[in-house]
């Protein structure tokens, strides 16, 4: 399996940056997408919102609301996802979540979480 654990997280205020990192231990070869997704104050687990995900290959994708604020990398050398953001808003505020997914020797699909990391953007 795969574990992951997130760091960088912090107090900020609005128009601030972050950076976060997700560090990937375990069968690292089995990972194919890994990703941040983040769940804000009040929401359910079920509520957790996908900001930005990464293929092994380095093709991006990023939720509307982040875009052209949010750079989402990969170093896979390092085993080592990294998240940049830029221009916080009071609305990240939230526990970012890294995930990851795979195959396991090529067949059995798997899904990785860490703990999470708060991120809290004042005024």
């Amino acid at each position: 399996q795969v574990q992951l654990a997130e760091s960088g997280g912090g107090l900020v205020q609005t128009g601030g940056s972050l950076r976060l990192s997700c560090l990937a231990s375990g069968d690292i070869s089995s990972v194919n997408h890994m990703g941040w997704y983040r769940q804000a104050p009040g929401k359910q687990r079920e509520e957790r919102e996908l900001v930005a995900i990464i293929s092994s290959v380095g093709n991006t994708n990023y939720t509307d609301s982040v875009k052209g604020r949010f750079t989402i990398s990969r170093d896979n050398a390092n085993n080592t996802m990294y998240l940049q953001m830029n221009s916080l808003k009071l609305e990240d505020t939230a526990v970012y979540v890294c995930y990851a997914d795979g195959l396991i020797f090529g067949v059995s699909p798997f899904t990785s979480w860490g703990r999470g990391t708060q991120v809290a953007v004042s005024s």
